[in-house]
């Protein structure tokens, strides 16, 4: 950093799931690191995206949505936002344009009464799919709902309107101290975990009703050729029911080759190499209520 004051701290975005705090990260941080999707509850971990600017950095911490859970990985992932909002400077609460306020986001935001050392901005995002008035009275209705808000933006992270001007005012609320990264890291996640990610992103499109949150996806070897032509990937994309399976595979194959595919055309940028893909579709019964399976799956 190139100042003497320099700050730098934690951030991390809540809200109702798939109000756009994924886009948000990767539209700060400059780069994917965070997968995207509109089904609900696409984030399953903390994933670390940073922001380097002359006067600090901001570590963003990217959380699974807050939702009422019905399953042990729905309790684990609201269990693991509840941790990161102990431990954060600042929480950005997140309300799309495009949606009135709900009990949903009321919730929510009385919830950060019990976070009482970060401070509080409000951010309405999506303004890009939503007229002006829209935008003015969800201020309006966002503003109502705390006393404390640090802040209050509109923005959209699609046409990356307003973002510097969050950017300018989450690094003013952090505190002074040296970057917590090297300067030219966007995120502390492995290349593995961007991979499953990756992969799990690509199985996500297109599918609909229950199967989404029945996907996991694990890396299960990474392996350069010796020649240096290929790196090859083999990696198993898990779901609940036989059903399911069938469903991801499609018919004689077409969806998986169409999911591979797409995972490819990402991890390759990300591995800088060619690479070869082969994904295999397995069953874990009801992995989601299973403690010993959803250990094995790392969560």
């Amino acid at each position: 950093m190139t100042t003497d004051s320099a700050r730098s701290g934690f951030v991390t975005f809540v809200g109702r799931p798939n109000v756009g705090k994924s886009t948000l990260t990767n539209a700060l941080v400059g780069e994917k690191v965070a997968i995207t999707s509109d089904k609900p509850q696409t984030t399953r971990r903390a994933i670390r995206g940073i922001v380097n600017r002359p006067t600090g950095q901001l570590v963003i911490v990217d959380t699974p949505g807050l939702h009422k859970p019905r399953t042990l990985l729905g309790q684990r992932l609201n269990d693991l936002v509840e941790q990161v909002l102990g431990d954060v400077d600042v929480i950005g609460f997140c309300v799309p344009a495009t949606e009135k306020v709900g009990p949903g986001d009321r919730r929510i935001a009385e919830s950060l009464d019990g976070y009482a050392r970060a401070k509080k901005v409000a951010i309405v995002t999506k303004t890009d799919a939503a007229a002006r008035d829209q935008v003015t009275e969800r201020l309006l209705e966002v503003d109502a709902l705390r006393e404390d808000w640090a802040a209050v933006i509109p923005l959209s992270a699609l046409t990356r309107d307003q973002l510097d001007v969050l950017t300018d005012e989450l690094l003013a609320m952090m505190p002074e101290g040296p970057a917590l990264y090297p300067e030219g890291v966007v995120t502390d996640e492995s290349d593995e975990d961007r991979i499953a990610e990756i992969i799990r992103e690509a199985a996500l499109d297109g599918v609909r009703d229950e199967l989404p949150h029945s996907i996991a996806v694990t890396v299960d070897d990474v392996e350069g050729r010796e020649d240096g032509s290929l790196i090859d990937i083999h990696a198993s994309i898990v779901v609940e029911r036989d059903s399911q399976k069938a469903i991801i595979i499609g018919r004689k194959g077409s969806r998986l080759k169409d999911v591979g595919m797409r995972a490819r055309a990402q991890i390759e940028p990300l591995v800088g190499s060619k690479v070869f893909l082969k994904l295999h579709v397995r069953v874990a019964k009801e992995w989601q209520r299973d403690p010993k399976q959803l250990g094995r799956l790392g969560f």
